[in-house]
């Protein structure tokens, strides 16, 4: 069995107690040159990588803009940066790919500054050393609006009211898709409708419903068998991942006459909120065709026969699944989808030569930040026909796993929040055999780096 590589991604799990208390008595032995203030550096910092979410009007659960803000919160800030809780970025970056578009973790000299600057007291220093206050667009607009505009077709979903108290529901309507010729798609970005939709919204999935041969070739599996046409998934929105813009070149396929098939997963929150869920498409120019597709894919971490999962009360198990490559491909991303129990998930590909690179491993998985994993370019995987992609989660059933709603109660898999599932959303493009071997060409890689199941 091919393990030797996961044996890995659960040693750096295992490790990170470690990690962080040696971080932190290397933090209490430096000296800062000069006092750090929440006005000459914390801020910044803020601004940087906390505001976006951490400001008035949004889920967040308290603003940072101010001092007067942020003060109360000091301690857990700290607390939280030190085991990277936050920002959520939750990648282990020793292993497989390191570099990432959308990258949001702070360096270990920020993690270091907001240590220093709770330890000290947390001081505000002089107003006069504050920074202009970031601008933030307008929450009603599109976060790709400013490399785009606008968007050239808006989809929404029929509203759902969901109760105060009620089990979760799934909300499943159609939508028209407003194209009368074949378009490609070169970028897409989804929302719940309003700021308390966020609250009710687990996730959203916008099947592609069309007569389109090649997509249901290639398509994810977990949306497959809802209907004949179904084309696969043109977006999913979770916390933790907005949008998809295609890289040069790639794209996704609209038909004439194509629907929407909305999967809208919803949970009460103690109030009732109607809300719904849209779509923003930005389209190709008119006769301009990219070279390949792009398919959102559901790499399964479970077995495709018998029984899905099965997690006994008080234990900690695994489980994993393999998917074989139809042709040379390109992942783009990498983004886990677990449950309450979710505790690790990594992705390795095992080559047509029984040598194995490992892609991603994210090993302190958080139930409420779907985050979304995007490879930069240079970095992102490019694979032969052939590969085996090996997906490999582990779950926490235990009262050591913070969010438990019930360590004593057995787990399987389902679509319930209290249920459990395992896979990973990934961008898979397709690319030629030809085009696959002038990359291998041009990326030629050392022995070494790569490490087979022996190992």
């Amino acid at each position: 069995m091919p393990n030797a590589t996961f044996h890995r991604a659960q040693r750096t799990i295992a490790m990170g107690a470690f990690l962080f208390g040696s971080l932190s008595g290397s933090l209490r032995a430096a000296n800062p040159e000069k006092p750090i203030t929440f006005s000459n550096q914390v801020v910044r910092i803020l601004q940087d990588k906390c505001q976006d979410c951490h400001r008035p009007g949004t889920v967040a659960p308290m603003s940072l803009i101010t001092y007067d803000e942020t003060r109360p919160w000091a301690r857990s800030i700290k607390e939280r940066v030190l085991v990277r809780n936050m920002p959520p970025w939750h990648i282990d970056q020793t292993y497989g790919v390191r570099h990432f578009s959308n990258d949001m973790s702070l360096s270990a000299e920020q993690i270091q500054t907001v240590a220093k600057w709770v330890d000290a007291g947390a001081p505000q220093g002089d107003p006069k050393d504050l920074p202009p206050l970031k601008q933030w667009p307008n929450d009603d607009g599109w976060q790709l609006s400013k490399q785009f505009g606008a968007p050239d077709l808006v989809i929404k979903s029929e509203p759902y009211t969901m109760p105060a108290k009620s089990q979760d529901q799934w909300w499943r309507p159609l939508a028209d898709v407003n194209v009368s010729e074949p378009r490609w798609v070169r970028a897409v970005e989804m929302r719940p409708g309003t700021n308390a939709g966020r609250k009710i919204t687990h996730h959203a999935l916008a099947h592609l419903v069309q007569d389109d041969p090649d997509a249901r070739r290639f398509s994810d599996p977990v949306g497959s068998g809802r209907s004949p046409n179904e084309a696969g998934t043109l977006m999913e929105w979770a916390i933790g991942k907005n949008y998809d813009v295609y890289r040069e070149g790639t794209g996704k396929l609209l038909m004439p006459g194509s629907h929407i098939w909305w999967d809208i997963h919803y949970h009460a929150v103690g109030e009732a909120i109607r809300d719904h869920v849209e779509l923003g498409v930005w389209l190709y120019p008119k006769g301009q065709e990219p070279k390949y597709r792009t398919y959102l894919t559901g790499f399964q971490a479970v077995s495709r026969v018998g029984a899905a999962l099965d997690i006994a009360p008080n234990s900690v198990t695994t489980s994993e699944g393999f998917t074989v490559l139809r042709a040379p491909a390109r992942l783009e991303n990498y983004q886990p989808h677990m449950h309450l129990r979710g505790k690790a998930m990594a992705m390795e590909a095992i080559l047509p030569d029984g040598t194995i690179e490992p892609i991603a491993n994210v090993g302190n998985f958080e139930f409420n930040w779907m985050t979304n994993y995007i490879f930069a370019d240079e970095d992102a995987p490019v694979l032969p026909k052939g590969t085996i992609i090996h997906l490999k989660a582990w779950f926490d059933n235990t009262t050591a796993h913070k969010g438990n709603p019930d360590p004593d109660q057995w787990v399987g898999w389902g679509d319930r929040t209290v249920d459990e599932m395992a896979h990973a959303w990934v961008n898979v493009t397709y690319i030629s055999e030809e085009d696959y071997k002038q990359w291998a060409a041009q990326h030629k890689k050392p022995a070494e780096g790569r490490r087979g199941p022996s190992q």
